[in-house]
Parts: structure tokens; sequence; C-alpha cells
């Protein structure tokens, strides 16, 4: 799933990502996100890239309910805003990784793949 209120740069991950096999879910949003979450089988989420400036229920309040309701999610925090103690504060929040906007295509898809495979290990479903 992404999470981000710019729909260019949702389009940008799509992009990035498209050869490597995941099915996207998108929100403009907190708010949609949790909806979505809702909505869909969470069993198909195997990670959230989610933005932290964000209109409605923002990325700090989303990613919190992230980790509250499905913690075996991996989070992938994706920002404009570089920030190292902000980037420690997700991270001990439980937080996979700090990423800054724009990522590289190859920093993604590494992140990413990791984010999956751990989860993969830690619900059973397998590397």
């Amino acid at each position: 799933m992404i999470v981000d209120d710019e729909e260019e740069i949702r389009r940008t991950i799509k992009r990035q990502l498209k050869d490597t096999g995941y099915e996207i879910i998108e929100a403009s949003n907190g708010e949609e996100a949790i909806r979505l979450i809702g909505v869909e089988n969470v069993l198909i989420l195997d990670a959230i890239i989610c933005d932290i400036r964000m209109p409605k229920i923002n990325g700090v309040e989303a990613i919190a309910h992230f980790r509250k309701e499905y913690p075996s999610i991996p989070v992938i925090v994706l920002t404009g805003f570089p920030d190292v103690s902000l980037a420690a504060k997700f991270i001990k929040d439980g937080a996979f990784e700090y990423l800054v906007k724009p990522v590289e295509k190859e920093k993604l898809v590494e992140v990413v793949a990791k984010a999956v495979k751990q989860h993969h290990l830690f619900s059973g479903g397998g590397a």
C-alpha cells in the first residue's frame, strides 16, 4: 500500500515497483488508508509506504494506527523532510525504514523487498 497525498508520488512509486510483481493499493491520506485496510483483506498487505504530512489523518497518526492494529505489517516512512531526530523516533516506534523523497528506484525496491521478506517470515507466509 502507498499512502501519499501527492498523486505524482504515488504514480512514481508504482512505476518504480512495477517490475517487482507487487500488487499496489493506493490511498491519498491516512483516513483513506485506514478505511481501505478495513475493506481490503488485510492479509494481502505485505508492506505500507506512508508519507508523513497529509491532510485529514496525517502520516504520524496513520502509522501509529497501523503499528497498533497490524503490528506484523512493516511500515516504510517516506517523507520530503530529512530529519534525523524524526527518523530515529519513527524507527524507535517500529517503522521498518525512513526514506527521504525523492528516493532512488534501486533503494526503494531493495527496502520494499526486505520489508516484504520480513513480513513473510514473521507472519508465517514463507519467503
